[in-house]
């Protein structure tokens, strides 16, 4: 069976097109807007726990699963969904990602009880799942590798926004309308942006804008090969340990985003809204952390080749000295400024790691590898984090397992390491394999 056309890929330029230096951000804008969008509708659930568990009578492990659900259908279905994304089209398949999205969260305000909102969060989770792969593959397309890891810092930092925005609209608007209204009008702006995204960006405007730099753009393809294979995903010792690196590192962030309102009302005797309000506080400077990082990344990386596995290794090492002290310390004021310092570099490796995993995939199947990336954020991460923090927090209380969390950068900081010092072999390896391997496939 012949293999379809990849639409992404295949348009060459055409003298039609103006090439704009304004396009690039025109993109990097919306797709970032979607991706606050993403977030807002995935945590928008969180504001509306004490109405659905007054009106439906829903357990705290029923609210649980409700969160749950969307993180382990991304994990699931991240790699097979960006691979879509890959060989059908990246602007299509991002426009049908946020249709689905927006859809099932409004669905989410027509829910007659737990089992249809249960039904809708896992739609919610397949519209998501592939979308920060692919949305990131389409942004660093279009802009100079020099860029790559302040653009990846930048553009998941929108995860960080997204949350906030979406816990402290919904609040307001369940307070005053209703908390139905709140998952109405985050499906309402979802499908807005679906519609911006549609009229402004097509795969021919992204094929006469996208940037071919002469370096550091991923291993070569062979002559009369379109594609790099799926092997190549995981070819070179390097690009394992940036998965494995960068997803434990964010079992840190996981924890911290679930955890420090619970955190600050138990440990500080804060009442909930107040607890939220300063937690929201600590998810911006995890954001902010991420830009700023992003953007130190690509300043040290422009000297030396490994600098930016150095800087992933600095922050991640950091967070594990503020967040280890900061959790030991008795609560006050010196503990809230170490652990202000800890969140601003706790995702601090995600620009880094993306930015090292664009390095040694190729463009043909880089929302794949990003896919792949997002797996092993969320199933080592983000949604590990949540559950093994939890699970100590029965036991020892949650004070004492909060003080276990900056352990996982032990883990990560050995695996960053390790991918420092395999890289410029695995570099060294990257071409001669992907030839070998075009070659074989033409024989075989």
């Amino acid at each position: 069976m012949a293999m379809p056309v990849n639409a992404d890929v295949a348009p060459p330029a055409t003298p039609s097109i103006r090439v704009s230096r304004v396009f690039p951000w025109v993109v990097f804008t919306l797709t970032f807007g979607l991706l606050l969008s993403d977030y807002m509708s995935r945590q928008v659930l969180s504001a509306v726990f004490p109405f659905l568990k007054e009106e439906w009578g829903l357990t705290d492990t029923q609210l649980g699963s409700l969160t749950s659900i969307v993180a382990l259908t991304v994990g699931i279905l991240a790699v097979p969904l960006s691979l879509v994304g890959d060989r059908w089209g990246r602007v299509r398949s991002i426009v049908v990602m946020a249709v689905v999205w927006s859809l099932a969260t409004l669905g989410c305000a027509l829910a007659a009880g737990y089992g249809h909102l249960l039904a809708a969060r896992l739609f919610i989770g397949v519209g998501e799942a592939a979308y920060g792969s692919v949305g990131l593959a389409v942004v660093l397309a279009v802009f100079s590798a020099r860029r790559r890891a302040s653009l990846t810092g930048a553009f998941m930092a929108a995860g960080s926004f997204g949350s906030v925005l979406g816990v402290a609209l919904g609040g307001v608007l369940a307070v005053q309308f209703g908390w139905r209204w709140a998952f109405a009008a985050m499906g309402i702006f979802g499908l807005v942006l679906a519609g911006l995204y549609l009229a402004t960006i097509n795969e021919r405007k992204l094929a006469a804008h996208r940037v071919d730099d002469n370096a550091d753009t991923g291993p070569a393809l062979a002559a009369g090969q379109r594609r790099a294979r799926l092997t190549t995903l995981f070819s070179t010792p390097a690009v394992v340990f940036a998965y494995l690196g960068g997803g434990l590192q964010l079992f840190i962030t996981g924890s911290l985003f679930a955890w420090l309102p619970s955190y600050f009302n138990r440990a500080y005797d804060m009442a909930p809204d107040r607890a939220a309000k300063v937690a929201a506080l600590f998810i911006l400077i995890i954001g902010a952390g991420m830009v700023v990082c992003g953007l130190i990344t690509d300043r040290v990386g422009q000297t030396r080749p490994t600098g930016k596995w150095t800087t992933a290794i600095v922050f991640a090492t950091l967070t594990l000295i503020l967040l280890g002290a900061g959790f030991a310390v008795q609560p006050g004021g010196a503990q809230m400024l170490l652990l202000a310092l800890g969140c601003f570099f706790a995702a601090g490796t995600t620009g880094p790691t993306g930015a090292m995993v664009a390095r040694l995939t190729h463009e043909s199947i880089r929302a794949t590898a990003f896919g792949t990336l997002t797996l092993f954020n969320n199933v080592l991460g983000l949604a590990a984090g949540p559950l093994v923090t939890g699970a100590l927090a029965d036991r020892l209380g949650l004070e004492t397992a909060m003080r276990y969390v900056p352990l996982a950068a032990v883990i990560a900081v050995v695996l960053l390491i390790a991918g420092r010092q395999a890289y410029p072999s695995s570099i060294r390896r990257l071409e001669p394999a992907t030839a070998t391997e075009a070659r074989d496939g033409d024989t075989a």
